[in-house]
């Protein structure tokens, strides 16, 4: 009779500590905070947006559902022949840029009736001729999918190549406001496959050239014989150069150059030969975030879109929104 008393209880206790296991606060898994749909482009929560594009090659405003807006942009953005899971990962920061863009600005500078335009210098490349079946499959596989950090969509900044290692928003992009606390520097990873002028590059522009482009900068610099890289970020990119006597930030110059020839602030040599301002470095781009090159090569083993925006960006998480 003890015994059976014995056993009762023990079942009993085994029991109930087992609910209260089950009711521990670790073991309820909060909900993932998403963001709005901004809503000058909602039709309602679970339901896809609808974009005004103004479309810059045609000069009119177009009307589309959002997905497609971001299978024109992934098309433009990333080769249409690299793996499938790296232009899905594309396909995510695009509709995560596009759902920002329209958060943050409401309408295009470009024209006021549109959300946002295809123009790259204030978005993102567009180009529909360069859709295909994987870019299709890209779109449809992450419909709906953004990057989300605490609730608020991601600054999805990607780039063609880092050089090896990607860089913080700060240093790559002159970013004026606080670090983001998704950036992250990592080893990008991207693979003897890149063009070769990506992986180590050479610009040699004329002395002129760079005193234009200083003076672009507001700053002032007359004949000069002397360039010196006088601070470096965490990545080891360029942040600031010494040209004669004036001072600038690495960023602004490259962009008041040509960022097409000064490919990236990833400088290995920046010097003055005679005439000549002559800059060798490494990567395409600015750096930050997503590196295309390097999506191409975790993608080739065997990593998913989401893992890749993972491994580019910390602590964000990838929510549905429709």
């Amino acid at each position: 009779m003890h015994r059976l008393r014995w056993l009762t209880f023990f079942l009993l206790g085994f029991f109930v500590s087992g609910l209260l296991v089950g009711c521990r606060p670790e073991a309820v898994r909060k909900p993932v905070p998403r963001p709005d749909i901004p809503r000058e482009i909602s039709r309602g929560p679970g339901q896809e947006p609808r974009l005004k594009v103004f479309v810059t090659e045609t000069r009119t405003v177009k009307e589309m559902p959002l997905e497609e807006y971001v299978m024109g942009t992934v098309a433009g953005e990333m080769k249409n022949w690299f793996p499938a899971e790296a232009l899905a990962a594309q396909a995510i920061l695009a509709r995560t840029y596009a759902l920002q863009f329209v958060e943050t600005h409401r309408r295009s500078d470009l024209n006021p009736e549109a959300h946002i335009s295809t123009a790259f210098e204030e978005a993102q490349a567009w180009n529909p001729r360069n859709i295909n079946q994987r870019v299709r499959w890209a779109v449809r596989t992450t419909r709906g999918k953004v990057a989300a950090y605490n609730g608020r969509y991601i600054n999805a900044w990607f780039h063609s190549h880092a050089g090896g290692m990607t860089a913080t928003a700060k240093e790559g992009l002159n970013y004026e406001y606080p670090e983001p606390p998704y950036t992250r520097v990592v080893k990008s990873g991207e693979g003897p496959t890149a063009p070769k002028e990506f992986q180590r590059w050479r610009a040699v522009f004329t002395k002129q050239e760079v005193r234009e482009a200083v003076q672009k900068l507001g700053r002032r610099v007359g004949d000069f014989n002397t360039l010196t890289v006088t601070e470096r970020g965490p990545s080891g990119r360029a942040t600031r150069l010494r040209i004669g006597t004036a001072e600038v930030n690495a960023c602004e110059l490259r962009t008041a150059l040509d960022s097409t020839r000064m490919k990236s602030t990833l400088l290995t040599s920046a010097r003055v030969s005679g005439d000549r301002v002559v800059f060798e470095g490494k990567g395409f781009g600015h750096g930050v975030g997503m590196s295309q090159w390097g999506a191409l090569e975790m993608a080739r083993r065997g990593k998913k879109a989401e893992e890749i925006i993972h491994y580019y960006f910390k602590n964000v998480d990838i929510v549905k929104l429709w």
